[in-house]
């Protein structure tokens, strides 16, 4: 889609016209059949509990809730949209953003119909943005996101009439029973919400991280819906003070912002496993915590065999298509409970596994070879197949006491696995 500038429009400026889309070459044509099935049964359901009959008197007042939530939102949207754009880059998972602060107090004040205005200006507002800031972010996916934004509005406002409460005013009658209504409201926001995105996605991660996302992103999710419940109460009884809910706002946006940082720091670009820093500050907590508990734990030390030729052979953008798909393999090949997987550069990873001594690291060693053993990475038109790799494994504390002693056994071990063969997992014990 090109971006040209003409007589009628300031430089840099999109026109209208340059950026509409036949629907024929829609972006989302070019999901998996699953995905379009899907959403457009999502935006279907939203439509028609949207015009669903739902008699309601829509007062002035109303009428000026709806507003004020609008402009709030958009001057949010607006003033953090900074924070906004570095926290999508630096996060590898789902992003949560804050819009449930404007929705879910738009849950507990306004009837269906005026709620729909609501998502649909907020959701409005981020599709322009984007494209005037030719972000390109594609109308379907901010479609979507309204769609299932609503759909969770709306079953948030079901369980408040289900509890007999028309809306937070009313709540204010029954205490304690408003109180837990409220609540009963925003979980079911946040969970209808979690569970609505899964199928909307292209690909569904495999750890309950990757599914619905970090939990400063969780936190950031509870914390807005608490933060729309506190803007209901405000605007239902004193409307003024609304605003006070925008400067802790934003200082919640950036600190998770920084919180986002400092994970993105210890993590691999190209992998999403710890990087080299991040692996060895785990691993030194995980030491100090064995000899303060007299406990074990084994480290792994992998490279992938001949991975030159891969790059050599089908280019380094096959190569780090290889590099995911091994570290995917690992992750699923370990056992979970604390295990931590590091790629230290190049085709050499690092597994840290508390608790383990053998022969059950072996198990997990031969676990991950076999699962790379049967990888196949797409890579364009061509699949890549015959991967292997050699692992050398040390156990705490026989193979040492320090962690430097621990890698060094281990990588010996790996050494060996080389230069006997490859594809092969070698103990360091077995050497002596």
């Amino acid at each position: 889609m090109s971006m040209q500038t003409g007589a009628g429009a300031p430089r840099g400026v999109p026109r209208f016209r340059d950026v509409l889309v036949a629907p024929r070459n829609w972006a989302l044509w070019r999901q998996g059949p699953r995905v379009v099935v899907y959403c457009l049964l999502s935006e279907a359901a939203a439509v028609v509990l949207t015009l669903r009959p739902f008699p309601v008197a829509v007062d002035r007042r109303t009428l000026l809730i709806l507003a004020v939530l609008l402009v709030l939102g958009v001057v949010q949207s607006e003033t953090g949209r900074r924070v906004e754009r570095i926290r999508r880059r630096v996060s590898g998972t789902p992003h949560i953003n804050m819009t449930s602060v404007w929705t879910f107090a738009g849950v507990l004040l306004l009837p269906p119909s005026l709620l729909a205005v609501l998502v649909c200006g907020l959701y409005a507002h981020l599709a322009v943005r984007s494209w005037y800031r030719l972000q390109r972010v594609p109308v379907s996916r901010t479609v979507s996101n309204a769609a299932i934004i609503l759909l969770s509005c709306y079953a948030a406002q079901a369980v408040m009439r289900l509890s007999g409460f028309a809306d937070v005013r009313s709540a204010f009658t029954r205490g304690w029973a408003g109180t837990f209504a409220i609540a009963a409201a925003g979980a079911t926001f946040f969970v209808v919400n979690a569970l609505l995105v899964l199928p909307a996605r292209r690909e569904i991660g495999r750890t309950p991280e990757a599914l619905f996302g970090t939990w400063s992103d969780n936190g950031l999710e509870v914390a807005t819906l608490c933060l729309g419940a506190l803007n209901a109460v405000a605007l239902a009884m004193l409307p003024g003070l609304v605003v006070l809910a925008l400067p802790p706002l934003l200082l919640l946006h950036r600190t998770v912002l920084v919180r986002q940082l400092e994970v993105a720091a210890h993590r691999d670009e190209k992998t999403g496993l710890y990087n080299s820093s991040g692996w060895h500050s785990l691993a030194e907590r995980t030491l100090a915590a064995a000899a303060r508990q007299n406990t074990t734990f084994g480290l792994l030390m992998l490279d992938l065999d001949h991975f030159k030729q891969v790059n050599d052979t089908y280019g380094h953008l096959a190569g780090d298509a290889v590099l995911r798909a091994v570290a995917e393999a690992i992750i699923s090949a370990v056992r979970g409970r604390g295990d931590a997987v590091g790629r230290f550069g190049g085709e050499e990873f690092v597994v840290l596994l508390p608790g383990i001594a053998h022969p059950d690291i072996g198990a997990v060693a031969e676990r991950i070879r076999r699962a790379i053993t049967t990888l196949k990475v797409p890579v364009g038109q061509l699949t890549i197949t015959g991967l292997s790799t050699s692992i050398g494994m040390a156990v705490y504390p026989e193979a040492g006491t320090s962690l430097q002693r621990l890698l060094d056994a281990a990588d010996t071990a790996l050494y060996h696995a080389k230069a006997t063969g490859r594809n092969k997992v070698v103990h360091v014990a077995d050497l002596a």
